[in-house]
């Protein structure tokens, strides 16, 4: 029963190929069961045509015949804890771009009206995009926030390490190590999974003989957190010092201003 009613989801097929009215799926593995199958029916015993596997965790309760609520309060936390996200990164989203972006570099002069419009304007846009996301996965949904973390960690990750533990690292180099990061872990994920936006391209085949150095997709964000730190320094030492002020304030984040005056009374 199960099985039928995830079936109507699309997101669970199988096809009756003995008209038994029954699911089979012998493992390949399982030679007598495979053979058996052959013998009697002239296939081996497969009539799994899709299994999708984000249903896993929402069809478990319903597998294991618990009551109604119960399957409802999992699919209601599923649904809190999603909402929940998205509203907490689009708020940042909106709030980086019109904020960040907008007010603190290219339109100093903006008024706090049109600051809302753009925060709007980005919130749109990022919704936009996500729901393209959803609609068009680049994986199941553990690939997924693999994927963004790995992306997190070339990023995001080596600038706020530096910033709070270097007073070397300047502006130039945090820029040049996030671009770095992002886009060569950018590049290497979508090689294997596919360019969103490049119609056609040709990928690399996604098997571990054609992994660099045996990388994964999901797990190269390491590898651009290691390029993005290595690029930050590098252009920082190419280009002008950080500003006294700038290097005064890390400093007062590390140690604040009375820290040890107890300890000396």
């Amino acid at each position: 029963d199960w099985f039928k009613n995830w079936e109507n989801t699309g997101l669970l097929q199988f096809e009756d190929k003995n008209g038994d009215g029954r699911i089979q799926y012998y493992n390949d593995g399982n030679a007598e069961f495979a053979a058996k199958a052959e013998a009697e029916y002239g296939w081996k015993g497969n009539e799994m045509v899709k299994v999708d596997r984000d249903i896993m965790v929402l069809a478990n309760p319903e597998i294991a015949n618990l009551p109604n609520w119960v399957i409802a309060l999992v699919a209601a936390g599923g649904l809190a804890a999603a909402l929940s996200t998205a509203a907490g990164l689009l708020l940042a989203i909106s709030t980086a771009i019109s904020h960040d972006l907008l007010k603190r570099t290219f339109m100093p002069s903006i008024s706090e009206k049109n600051e809302l419009l753009s925060a709007r304007i980005a919130m749109a846009g990022a919704i936009l995009v996500a729901g393209y996301l959803g609609l068009n996965p680049p994986g199941f949904a553990a690939q997924v926030v693999a994927l963004a973390f790995g992306l997190a960690a070339s990023s995001i990750f080596p600038v706020l390490m530096m910033g709070i533990f270097s007073t070397k690292v300047n502006k130039q180099g945090a820029i040049a190590g996030m671009l770095t990061g992002l886009l060569s872990t950018l590049l290497y994920i979508f090689s294997y999974k596919g360019f969103l936006f490049i119609p056609g391209t040709e990928l690399l085949a996604n098997t571990p003989e054609n992994w660099f150095l045996g990388i994964a997709p999901e797990a190269f964000g390491a590898l651009g957190a290691l390029l993005n730190f290595v690029v930050a320094f590098a252009v920082s030492n190419m280009t002008a010092p950080v500003p006294d002020d700038i290097r005064q304030m890390v400093e007062d984040i590390r140690v604040p201003k009375g820290a040890g005056d107890a300890q000396d009374h």
